[in-house]
């Protein structure tokens, strides 16, 4: 399967963005028409999932005919971006005539690690075509049969398109060893991505021969300052903890000011645990230091829940003396991904742009939007949390590097 992608980059990374474009469309027809034989699929990963996943990981990895559509949406909205390959980054003219150019090229063959989240096999085919890429996917076995129903409907759209259906393969052994033999297979992976929990991703990052990508874990902040407005803060926390907590931009961590906690607190409570039982739904579970667990009860926190990534209707609670002191908290305990503050003070708004250092900071709003489709890039293959060659959601841009292509007419050095 390597020596068949390694042998397909030079035709995928040179199709035309018209011919990209034409597979793209029909790949996304192609997972509509197959939406019924996805869907038998997702039922047998579900089922063979009961009793070992949580009730959350569960949403995690089904699909209904809405999720399908809107992965053939995500498909549809990659062929409206800009083709990033051939575009010219830099020009430089020397004195001498030299043309030196700065050009986007495709990285080549890339490798993604994830789990249980069908989508991604769609995302992931996706941007690496548009990008000019192959991609080899390996999903974790909760996922297995969804990604084979869905890489079975993308081929078949690159078939009717013309182009090689070696531009997506999908490993069909999700064991451990798979992934450790991706992680080390030296000349045949440009980039390796992992999409999943911390375990994948201090794996991949330990060892793995290729290059490699930190990507996903999410343990992200909102910091409530004393100057904030107390609904508006109620509005965004629920948001970024409950709409969907087994995602990696959900909130983990609040941090309150103590000016406030009161009155703030006992809002928070009665939105996320008395009004979700009185209307049948989970509440959330606090883990709060003692000024919080006074006012939220719950559990008191431990210091590991600081550094935890829940997934779950989880929250840790912590009450700071003020903005510098929430800053702080963020840089022992962050993961790097996002982090909001929610305020209404300009001087505190700017200290927490400055010196928090995330891929994304927000102000005022949900953590939830750190996404590809969201940011504008259609999909996304992964959120970087490193800072070497990509950072945050990355799209079609991050999917390629560049190379110097220079024209002379018989310059010598």
């Amino acid at each position: 399967m390597l020596e068949k992608a390694k042998n397909a980059k030079k035709e995928i990374g040179n199709l035309s963005t018209e011919k990209k474009n034409k597979a793209l469309n029909l790949m996304a027809e192609s997972l509509l028409t197959d939406s019924q034989l996805i869907l038998q699929a997702n039922e047998q990963d579900l089922e063979n999932a009961k009793g070992k996943l949580s009730d959350v990981m569960l949403d995690r990895l089904r699909l209904n005919q809405e999720r399908i559509e809107a992965m053939a949406k995500g498909i549809l909205d990659v062929v409206f971006l800009d083709d990033p390959v051939g575009k010219i980054l830099n020009e430089t003219k020397r004195e001498d005539g030299l043309l030196i150019q700065k050009v986007r090229v495709p990285l080549g063959v890339i490798a993604v690690i994830y789990e249980s989240r069908p989508n991604v096999t769609s995302d992931v085919a996706a941007l690496a075509l548009k990008s000019g890429n192959v991609c080899i996917l390996r999903s974790g076995k909760d996922a297995f049969l969804s990604a084979q129903a869905i890489v079975r409907a993308l081929k078949k759209g690159l078939k009717k398109a013309g182009v090689s259906e070696d531009a997506i393969h999908l490993i069909q052994d999700p064991s451990r060893e798979s992934a450790v033999q991706l992680m080390k297979a030296k000349g045949f992976i440009d980039l390796l991505i992992p999409r999943g929990g911390a375990g994948l991703i201090q794996s991949c990052v330990q060892n793995a021969t290729v290059p490699c990508v930190e990507t996903g874990t999410g343990i992200c902040h909102a910091y409530v300052e004393k100057s904030a407005d107390l609904e508006m803060a109620v509005n965004i926390i629920e948001n970024g903890k409950m709409s969907r907590p087994s995602v990696c931009n959900a909130l983990e961590v609040l941090l309150v000011d103590e000016w406030i906690a009161e009155p703030f607190l006992v809002k928070l409570k009665k939105r996320l645990v008395e009004d979700r039982i009185a209307k049948g739904l989970i509440p959330v579970e606090f883990r709060s230091d003692e000024k919080g667990y006074s006012l939220l009860q719950g559990k008191l926190a431990s210091e590991q829940d600081y550094d935890t990534e829940f997934l779950d209707y989880i929250l840790a609670v912590q009450c700071v003396k003020n903005t510098e002191e929430a800053i702080r908290h963020i840089s022992l305990h962050s993961s790097g991904h996002s982090e909001v503050i929610i305020s209404q003070n300009e001087e505190a708004i700017q200290m927490f742009l400055q010196q928090v250092d995330s891929a994304a900071v927000y102000v005022n709003a949900s953590t939830r939007f750190t996404d590809g489709g969201e940011f504008g890039l259609g999909c996304e293959i992964g959120i970087s949390t490193q800072k070497l060659h990509a950072r945050g959601p990355m799209g079609l841009n991050e999917l390629c590097t560049y190379k110097y292509m220079i024209y002379g007419n018989g310059q010598i050095r």
